[in-house]
C-alpha cells in the first residue's frame, strides 16, 4: 500500500488552525475525561486531563486546574467541612445530570450577568462536564461554603472596582479551601506564592501566613488582579497571568506574533493554562446553573456575623476554648492565618475572629485568660558556669563570675580576689586590677574608705 507523506510544515500549520479555532471554527472535536475509577497508574495520570481530537486526527492534552483533580474525599473529611457544612435534608442532590444541547449552553453563558467574556467551546464543555458530572459533591460543599466567602470577595473586588464575576477564581485555584496548599508551595484561598505575597504586604513566618486569611488575601489578591489589567487590558489574559505569570503571557504574546487575544495565543500557553480560562467560565456557569443540574447547595453553619478583638500578648486557640467555653474548631476555622493554633500578640497587636455572640463573654474573661496563659517560649534561661571543661575535656570548677583576669591574688593572674598589702588604698588597687573604686566597693560591701592589710578583697 502506498503511504502518502503530509509536508510536516503543512501539519503544523493545520494544527494551529484547528487550536486557533476552538471558539470561531465549528470543527467537530470530542473532548475525552478518562474515568476516575479506573484503577492503573496510567489512567489516574490521564484523569487530570482533557484529551481533544480534531477532523484529522490529531490530539491536545490540557491540563485541568489542581482543584478541579484533587481528591475531594481529604476535603470533605476536614472536621470543619463536616461540622459547618452539612447536607440539606430539604434538597438532595441527584446522582444524574440532564442532558442539554450546545445551543443551551451558549445561551446561558450569554446570559450571565458579567462584563468578563464567557464563550463556549468544547474546552469549556469539557470543564463544566467537569463540574456537573464528576464534581458535583464538590460544587455542592462550594456552594454552601459560598455563603460565607463571597460577601469578602465581592467587598475586595468591589474596593478595587474589579468584576465581581472573579470572585469564583479561588473556586479554581483552591476548592474555597483557606488552607489549601499547592505542590509549588502557593497557599490559601487564593493562592499565592511566597515571593508575590511579599509584593502584596501579605505576612508569613513560623506562626503567622497571611495567605490563608481570607480577608487580606482578598484584598491583596484584588490589587494584584488590578494591576495585572493595567498591564494586559485584556480580563482573560488577566486570569492566565494569574495562573502562569505574565513572564509566561508575555511570551506567548511574541510567539504568536503580537497578538492579545487568549483564544489567539491559546497554543502558546502552558497546559494547565490553556485549561485555566475555560474552568474559570465553567465555574462561573456551574455556580449560576446548579439547579439546572440537580446540584444543592449544602447548608453552612459558619457565622455570617463575626467581630474582631485585637491581642497584645500570645494566646493560645486552647486557653480561649477552655476559659471562655467556645469550640475551639469554630476558633480555627475563623482564624486560618494561624498556623500553630495561637494568637503571636507578643510579636505586635493581632486580630483574633470569632463570633458575634461570643465577643462579650471573651472581653469579659480576657483577663482571666491571660492570667492563666502559660508560655511554653522561653524569655530567659540560666547557665550552670559551675562546670566547665578545659582543653582536655577535664571537667572542673570556676566562679560564676568569671572576669578578666587580672594581676594579684594567690600569684595567679587569673584571680578575681587580691589580697590587700600594707599601705594599699582601694585607689591603687582599683587601677591594678583595671576596675574602678565604686566597684570593688559593691563587689565587697564596703561603705568608706579604709581597708586593712591581709584582707581579700572581689576585684570582679
Amino acid at each position: 500500500m502506498k503511504v502518502m507523506k503530509l509536508d510536516w510544515i503543512e501539519r503544523m500549520v493545520k494544527s494551529m488552525v484547528v487550536l486557533l479555532g476552538l471558539v470561531l471554527m465549528p470543527l467537530t472535536l470530542s473532548a475525552q475525561i478518562v474515568d476516575e475509577d479506573e484503577e492503573d497508574d496510567e489512567a489516574e495520570e490521564e484523569e487530570e486531563e482533557i484529551i481533544l481530537t480534531d477532523q484529522y486526527g490529531n490530539t491536545d492534552e490540557i491540563d485541568f486546574p489542581a482543584a478541579m483533580v484533587d481528591n475531594l474525599d481529604s476535603l470533605m473529611n476536614l472536621y470543619a467541612s463536616k461540622t459547618y457544612i452539612s447536607t440539606d435534608n430539604n434538597c438532595q442532590t441527584s446522582n444524574t445530570d440532564p442532558t442539554y444541547s450546545r445551543e443551551e449552553y451558549i445561551d446561558r453563558l450569554y446570559r450571565m450577568p458579567t462584563i468578563m467574556e464567557m464563550p463556549y467551546n468544547e474546552v469549556v464543555r469539557a470543564c463544566i462536564d467537569r463540574y456537573t458530572v464528576r464534581l458535583r459533591r464538590q460544587v455542592s460543599w462550594m456552594l454552601g461554603a459560598a455563603n460565607f466567602y463571597m460577601p469578602i470577595f465581592e467587598e475586595a473586588l468591589e474596593a478595587y472596582q474589579l468584576p465581581l464575576e472573579l470572585k469564583y477564581l479561588p473556586i479554581i485555584e483552591s476548592a474555597l479551601n483557606p488552607v489549601a496548599v499547592s505542590r509549588a508551595g502557593a497557599c490559601g484561598l487564593w493562592q499565592f506564592m511566597p515571593g508575590t505575597a511579599k509584593m502584596y504586604n501579605l505576612e508569613v513566618n513560623s506562626l503567622l501566613d497571611e495567605r490563608r486569611d481570607p480577608v487580606k488575601a482578598s484584598y491583596a489578591a484584588a490589587h494584584f488582579l488590578s494591576d495585572l489589567y493595567k498591564v494586559f487590558g485584556d480580563w482573560n489574559l488577566v486570569i492566565a497571568a494569574y495562573n502562569c505569570g505574565p513572564e509566561n503571557i508575555n511570551k506567548a504574546i511574541r510567539r504568536s506574533g503580537g497578538e492579545r487575544d487568549y483564544w489567539k495565543i491559546y497554543p502558546y500557553l502552558p497546559r494547565e493554562t490553556r485549561g485555566y480560562v475555560p474552568a474559570f467560565i465553567a465555574a462561573n456557569y456551574a455556580m449560576t446553573y446548579y439547579c439546572e443540574h440537580n446540584i444543592c447547595p449544602m447548608n453552612t453553619q459558619l457565622p455570617v456575623k463575626t467581630d474582631t478583638v485585637m491581642l497584645s500578648r500570645n494566646v493560645k486557640f486552647s486557653e480561649i476554648a477552655d476559659i471562655c467555653g467556645m469550640d475551639i474548631e469554630m476558633i480555627r476555622s475563623l482564624n486560618p492565618a494561624y498556623r500553630h493554633d495561637m494568637v503571636p500578640g507578643a510579636t505586635r497587636p493581632m486580630p483574633l475572629k470569632l463570633p458575634l455572640n461570643d465577643i462579650n463573654r471573651f472581653v469579659e474573661l480576657e483577663d482571666s485568660l491571660f492570667a492563666a496563659h502559660r508560655d511554653d517560649k522561653r524569655m530567659e534561661v540560666e547557665l550552670n558556669e559551675h562546670i566547665i571543661k578545659d582543653n582536655t575535656g577535664n571537667t572542673g570548677h570556676k566562679s560564676k563570675r568569671s572576669g578578666r583576669r587580672g594581676r594579684g591574688g594567690r600569684g595567679s593572674k587569673g584571680s578575681s580576689t587580691v589580697t590587700v598589702k600594707k599601705g594599699d588604698t582601694l585607689s591603687a588597687i582599683a587601677k591594678r586590677n583595671h576596675t574602678t573604686v565604686a566597684n570593688i566597693k559593691r563587689l565587697n560591701g564596703i561603705k568608706g574608705n579604709n581597708i586593712r592589710a591581709g584582707k581579700k578583697l572581689r576585684v570582679k
